[in-house]
């Protein structure tokens, strides 16, 4: 009796389950590095859809203008085409943007024991903007590590349309505001030519288009005045190669501090480093005006645009116009201001030489 045949199955189980992949930036000698995921509920959404419902609002009474103005009144054409590919250029970029800030990951918590500069880094818990600013060296010791902000938030975050952008973010939160204020610029531009041919050609257009011309020229110009603003001032720290929270306070300088020099009994006694409660008016005085001309991680605007931007090539500035990029590096760890080292040395001489008069 001949034996049955038995079929081999075409899935074999493993014998052992496949391990778990760590994300590329969690660190393999301690898992407590790597952040928990944080599940957002639905009103977390809710700054994105205002962002979302902003940028789209005008665009009903922008192609009522544009068909009614444009086409019906003028015959023209070409400016209907030149200027409905521009605006909607502008959007589609800007919305592209947005997509890119809100969901690419903007980076781990913890920074690399190596930085890819060469220079040592340790973890630290992130922590908001305020206990940033109030932290004591009661609470945790100072942190001389060579990341944004002296090591006391882990990355330097900005929070945008509910979600966080970092500096491996950052490229794209510059071109979104790039994208917008220029959109709303040329809006503005558009409708105020529109209003000013409604009121001298009262007879040569209907009496609706000149209101949408109105609300738009007003939204333009407010949208313009907000977004451009903050706009040129991200601008500013860019070039200048600083953060939100370096540029407001001048007191974080106190951590990049070296040793203080030998004190003597008649001077204020400081702490190595300084705390800014120990500082006399002197002394704070002192710690303000250094603080516009040491930047500590300020490399030469070249070199700062393309640290934020990651270009490489001498014109790589063009296609991240077009698309945002990325920046370089892994957005925790930044090569220092080589001129920055000998300021802060001798910012700690004066700050013991400025109190011995009194």
């Amino acid at each position: 009796m001949p034996m049955p045949r038995t079929r081999s199955p075409l899935i074999t189980p493993p014998s052992e389950p496949p391990p778990v992949l760590n994300p590329p930036w969690a660190d393999d000698e301690d898992d407590d590095d790597y952040p928990p995921r944080i599940h957002k509920r639905w009103y977390h959404y809710l700054p994105l859809v205002l962002a979302v419902i902003l940028m789209l609002a005008p665009h009903p009474s922008l192609l009522i203008v544009l068909v009614n103005y444009h086409l019906l009144v003028l015959h023209s054409p070409t400016q209907f085409l030149i200027h409905l590919t521009i605006t909607y250029t502008l959007t589609f970029l800007s919305f592209s943007s947005l997509i890119v800030v809100v969901a690419r990951d903007p980076g781990p918590v913890t920074r690399d024991k190596e930085s890819e500069f060469g220079l040592d880094a340790r973890g630290s818990e992130d922590i908001n903007f305020m206990q940033a600013l109030l932290a004591t060296d009661d609470e945790e010791e100072v942190d001389r590590s060579p990341a944004h902000v002296g090591g006391v938030c882990s990355k330097w975050t900005i929070i945008v349309s509910g979600s966080e952008t970092s500096a491996l973010t950052y490229s794209a939160f510059l071109h979104l505001l790039t994208c917008v204020t220029f959109l709303a610029v040329y809006v503005a531009v558009m409708c105020v030519q529109a209003v000013y041919f409604a009121f001298t050609n009262p007879l040569s257009i209907d009496e609706n288009t000149p209101l949408h011309d109105i609300y738009l020229a007003f939204y333009g110009i407010i949208m313009a005045l907000v977004f451009g603003s903050f706009w040129l001032y991200h601008l500013y720290l860019i070039t200048s190669n600083q953060t939100t929270l370096e540029q407001l306070s001048p007191f974080l300088l106190l951590r990049h501090l070296p040793p203080i020099p030998t004190q003597s009994e008649s001077s204020r006694m400081l702490s190595n480093p300084p705390l800014e409660h120990e500082l006399s008016y002197r002394q704070r005085r002192l710690v303000r005006e250094a603080h516009h001309r040491i930047r500590m991680y300020d490399v030469g605007w070249r070199g700062n645009w393309g640290q934020v931007m990651g270009w490489n090539r001498p014109w790589g500035w063009l296609q991240r116009l077009a698309t945002g990029g990325g920046g370089k590096g892994d957005g925790r760890t930044f090569p220092r201001n080589p001129r920055a080292d000998d300021l802060l040395a001798r910012l700690a001489v004066e700050l013991v030489d400025v109190d011995k008069d009194q």
